[in-house]
């Protein structure tokens, strides 16, 4: 028996049967080094970043002492954003499909407040929230922390970069003092090592290394003067050409300029940071996910959480200011075995974090001059979908079988030419090749989906 088979670890036969049925065979770094501490009941500190398996790790983790005839909260975990606690709840219900009963609720802000109530009063053994709204929940008396036995921080860097310290400190501050906190970060700034020392007992630390590889990563760096960014971006994406692409700035004021300079030059572009609304930050995700959306150009702390397939290409309008948040922006082209291009724009200022990107890789770094970028000509980089915004969603009861059988049934638009479906709470996202967007629209406005007329635009 292999130290990485997860039949090396003492889990339950459902676990170990379940795990085997969702193809996991051998653990990942992460997992091996974490579980064995998790499940020791020893508190712990993981450094990992997003795709090393950490979900998993954790949620087999705080799966194994939870009794499931007890129906309180007996596992917490905290996301920095909605996104975030949205895909772990799904993985960690995954991972408790071999239990019995196993109730997985997610709390987060920017949805309702009363049906999460009416939730929590039915009861759940494992809640996954955003701070500021388990927050209130426990303010309310709505939430009860007293039978928890596992706390988990997942992407702690990030919550402590959006703020959250005072809120986690408050809530730790209601869990039992013999609970096992475990901390998932990417990065381990001073922050962190506040929270541990203040809440954790005794921790362990794992560390797993996050240097991309090189024969999926292409990286290349163009020094350039401070007052040619902007034009630079243009450059790099008028010579690569890329589907999908997403531009890294600092703030949002910067994200605003590039969109507007992008914009300006008949590039498709929209920007995603942290004062967006939910609903707004909805309907941009949605579009880069169903390529409707050529250029993202994001904030790291909005960034964050991001489950983006297949993406070509990663611009650094600036570099970071900390080198491994410059290795986890790279990290997100070249995911699933795909190769994937990341371009980082350098001025002269900004040459020591360059100098430290080149320490941390323990490789020089691959320069090129900005002249030697070639305009390929062809029009300006527009997507190939568009979408449509449909003025009903989940709670309306609609489905996405719903809208692709009125596009493809009456409106007669071949199925293969229909992209993604994303369907929230009060609106659904549709996208279609952009030469039927015009047939798709009179389609969906003249017709019914679900035997009802429904407001449909175009984005």
């Amino acid at each position: 028996m292999t130290a990485t088979a997860f039949s090396s670890l003492a889990l339950s036969p459902a676990m170990l049967a379940n795990l085997e049925s969702l193809g996991y065979a051998q653990m990942t770094p992460i997992q091996a080094q974490s579980l064995p501490v998790m499940l020791k009941g020893m508190d712990l500190i993981a450094q990992a970043k997003t795709g090393s398996g950490k979900t998993a790790a954790f949620g087999i983790g705080l799966l194994a002492p939870l009794n499931p005839r007890y129906f309180g909260c007996q596992a917490l975990v905290l996301c920095p954003t909605r996104e975030l606690a949205d895909q772990v709840a799904k993985e960690l219900r995954r991972l408790a499909r071999g239990e019995d009963n196993i109730k997985i609720l997610t709390l987060c802000g920017g949805v309702p407040f009363g049906p999460q109530i009416g939730s929590l009063e039915h009861g759940a053994q494992i809640i996954v929230g955003t701070p500021g709204r388990v927050q209130q929940h426990l303010a309310k008396g709505t939430l009860k922390l007293d039978g928890l036995n596992t706390l988990v921080l997942d992407e702690a860097d990030r919550m402590l970069d959006m703020g959250f310290y005072d809120s986690i400190a408050e809530i730790i501050g209601q869990t039992p003092e013999r609970r096992q906190t475990l901390l998932f970060s990417a990065t381990y700034p001073a922050g962190i090592k506040q929270l541990s020392a203040t809440f954790m007992r005794n921790p362990q630390q794992v560390k797993v290394e996050a240097l991309h590889d090189d024969s999926q990563i292409e990286q290349r760096f163009y020094e350039i003067a401070p007052e040619e960014r902007m034009d630079a971006v243009v450059k790099v994406l008028n010579s690569y050409r890329p589907t999908s692409c997403v531009a890294f700035c600092f703030t949002k004021q910067q994200c605003q300029e590039v969109v507007d300079h992008l914009t300006a030059k008949g590039i498709s572009a929209a920007a995603l940071h942290g004062d967006l609304e939910q609903r707004d930050r909805d309907q941009v995700l949605a579009m880069f996910a169903n390529r409707s959306l050529s250029v993202l150009v994001a904030t790291d702390v909005a960034a964050r959480g991001l489950d983006i397939d297949a993406l070509d290409m990663v611009i650094n309008v600036e570099l970071a200011r900390d080198s491994e948040i410059h290795i986890h922006r790279v990290g997100r082209t070249g995911r699933a075995g795909e190769k994937g291009l990341a371009v980082s724009l350098v001025a002269p200022a900004e040459g020591h974090r360059a100098q430290a990107i080149e320490n941390l890789q323990r490789s020089p770094l691959n320069w090129h001059p900005l002249s030697s970028l070639k305009h390929q000509g062809g029009a300006p980089l527009q997507p190939l979908m568009m979408t449509l915004c449909i003025g009903a969603g989940r709670k309306d009861k609609l489905r996405p079988g719903d809208i692709l059988g009125a596009l493809t049934g009456e409106g007669g638009i071949p199925g293969a030419q229909v992209g993604k479906i994303a369907i929230f709470d009060f609106q659904a996202y549709v996208a279609v090749e952009r030469s039927l967007a015009v047939q798709a629209l009179k389609c969906l406005s003249e017709g019914k989906i679900k035997g009802r007329s429904l407001r449909v635009r175009t984005l």
